[in-house]
């Protein structure tokens, strides 16, 4: 399986969606190598950026996930590299 890293920046402009953002992080919490989160509550933001390691598929299907909520903007870069994992890899994510 070909996987890309990459980098997912989320803003939130109503923390009561801020509950669904964590739960779509948490279901492909095996494909984010870091993460940082800035509450800028005199503003009425909160940012969330990701690195993540991650098929262009898994990639996709984590920014429409979280696209789809209210008050929640998406943005995604993905480097040109493609790194090929060990068929084991693929075993352990089934």
């Amino acid at each position: 399986m070909e996987k890309r890293i990459g980098t997912i920046s989320i803003v939130i402009y109503d923390i009561s969606v801020a509950q669904a953002v964590n739960q779509i992080i948490s279901l492909y919490s095996q494909n984010v190598l870091a993460r940082q989160g800035l509450p800028l509550r005199d503003k009425g933001l909160h940012i969330i950026n990701l690195i993540i390691e991650a098929s262009t598929d898994n990639i996709n299907a984590l920014t429409g996930r979280l696209g789809r909520l209210d008050n929640v903007e998406v943005k995604s870069i993905v480097s040109k590299v493609h790194i090929t994992t060990p068929l084991s890899d693929e075993i352990e994510q089934r």
